[in-house]
């Protein structure tokens, strides 16, 4: 029986490959637990139009997180907060106060897991942090530190 494979099975088939196996393990393994479906005309169709939207999609998404990106790469945040005499914060600049201050100045929305900060600021300075607008795309947001008067 030719088979349209749904997943990838190891030693047996990737996704979107067509492929001759043995009836009985398409009917008893492969077509119950959704691994491949028979590999049918209409099944092939649907499996290629699914296949152009999900591309489209991610497309699309990418398109929106590189204009994304590009706001954030222009942006620069000047951030004021309480300081001793050696320039260190009472208290931190965490990536919540960041994600909040990049809301209030530019209206993007980006949730505080998206900024890497190793650890939350503690002095007095210009940051280059990088935000993850998407698995595939990182943008850099400038930061100024400066003392509270």
């Amino acid at each position: 029986m030719k088979v349209l494979f749904l997943k990838d099975l190891e030693g047996k088939g990737k996704e979107g490959e067509v492929k001759e196996v043995k009836d009985g393990f398409a009917r008893n393994y492969l077509i119950p637990r959704g691994i491949a479906v028979e590999a049918t005309e209409e099944n092939l169709r649907k499996f290629e139009e699914k296949k152009r939207i999900e591309e489209y999609r991610e497309k699309k998404r990418l398109t929106i997180a590189k204009d994304i990106k590009k706001k954030i790469d222009k942006l620069s945040l000047t951030i004021k907060a309480k300081a001793g005499q050696d320039d260190k914060l009472f208290g931190a600049i965490t990536s919540e106060d960041i994600s909040k201050e990049i809301k209030k100045v530019s209206g993007i929305d980006i949730d505080k897991h998206q900024i890497v900060l190793e650890e939350p600021i503690k002095k007095l300075g210009i940051y280059k942090i990088p935000v993850k607008v998407d698995e595939k795309v990182t943008a850099f947001l400038r930061i100024w530190v400066i003392k509270e008067e």
